[in-house]
């Protein structure tokens, strides 16, 4: 395995990475608009930490 072979993976594992958190944001501003609230709920930093305080 040589030098530009890892570049590439390591480049495809965080377009992968990225578009998983970007279709994770669009789902959740789908899902509110689906639940009756504000598209931009999803991005406000109080939702977030909610969501933190679920996973503690």
């Amino acid at each position: 395995m040589n030098k530009s072979h890892g570049n590439k993976l390591l480049k495809t594992i965080a377009l992968i990475i990225l578009a998983v958190l970007i279709l994770f944001v669009l789902g959740a501003m789908i899902g509110a608009v689906i639940g009756g609230g504000n598209i931009l709920t999803p991005l406000m930093p109080s939702t977030w930490s909610h969501i933190l305080q679920f996973s503690r």
